[in-house]
């Protein structure tokens, strides 16, 4: 397995998963695993600016939902709602019924249908609410959890892109990075993301906050790792769709543990 400079994985992480402007020199299955491997430095990023945008909100005299907004609206536009547009199209594909090449087809088409719609409205609205409740306790977890929920969505990544995990086609972004990843490297990802949430948590919110911040990591890995499951299932691997998804699917759950307890 040839060595590949983190600069190429970097400049493919954001080249792929953001609207950041970057120079991507490579696109090949070296640079993917890198980047792929480099996806929750993308997260990190994507977070710290999401949080930011609804910390300013704050100190401008808004209230925790707008703050909440906005830390939602941050990501999506530095991702040209890529994730969420793979939100509803694997919503349609799943709910359409239809055998896995007519599903496909479904959700290369431009429209979103009826499942799209809906599961986007509640993926958005679940995000918005937990995020408002986060902020309404303090900035400080308002901001902790726009970072957590953005890192686990795209460890995530690196999880669903790792070997053994099939393409459903030969081309687009979700054959380019299938299975990229070696098992043994993804899981370790995994575990250091793990264990960095945990020692911010307790570090930011004391022994319980370190716990919460694993469990938000855990269940959101476990979350996408059913629904990305399931797809392989219905669909026969993967896609760029499938990948946006799994990630929504991890920000989303995680989000959801935050504000439990």
């Amino acid at each position: 397995m040839p060595s590949i400079p983190a600069a190429h994985g970097l400049r493919f992480a954001f080249g792929t998963l953001s609207v950041l402007p970057v120079n991507l020199t490579r696109w090949d299955r070296g640079a993917a695993r890198a980047g792929m491997l480099c996806a929750p430095v993308v997260g990190l990023v994507l977070g710290l600016g999401a949080g930011l945008a609804g910390l300013v909100l704050l100190l401008l005299g808004a209230g925790a939902l707008l703050a909440a907004v906005a830390s939602v609206a941050v990501p999506a536009v530095l991702t040209r709602g890529l994730h969420l547009d793979g939100v509803a199209d694997t919503a349609d594909g799943l709910g359409s019924g239809k055998p896995a090449e007519d599903a496909l087809r479904i959700m290369k088409q431009s429209d979103i249908g009826p499942f799209g719609v809906i599961t986007l409205v509640l993926v958005l609205l679940a995000q918005v609410a937990a995020l408002a409740e986060l902020y309404g306790g303090s900035w400080g977890a308002g901001v902790f959890g726009a970072v957590v929920a953005a890192v686990a969505a795209r460890l995530a990544l690196t999880a669903a892109a790792r070997a053994g995990v099939p393409a459903a086609r030969p081309e687009g972004l979700g054959a380019a990075v299938a299975g990229v990843v070696p098992e043994r490297v993804a899981y370790g990802v995994v575990a250091g993301v793990l264990m960095a949430a945990v020692v911010l948590g307790w570090l930011c919110f004391g022994v319980y906050g370190g716990v919460r911040a694993g469990a938000a990591v855990l269940v959101g890995l476990a979350v996408a790792e059913g629904l990305l499951r399931r797809c392989v299932r219905r669909f026969g691997g993967v896609t760029g769709d499938v990948f946006g998804g799994v990630a929504e699917a991890a920000a989303t759950a995680a989000l959801v543990v935050l504000v439990l307890g």
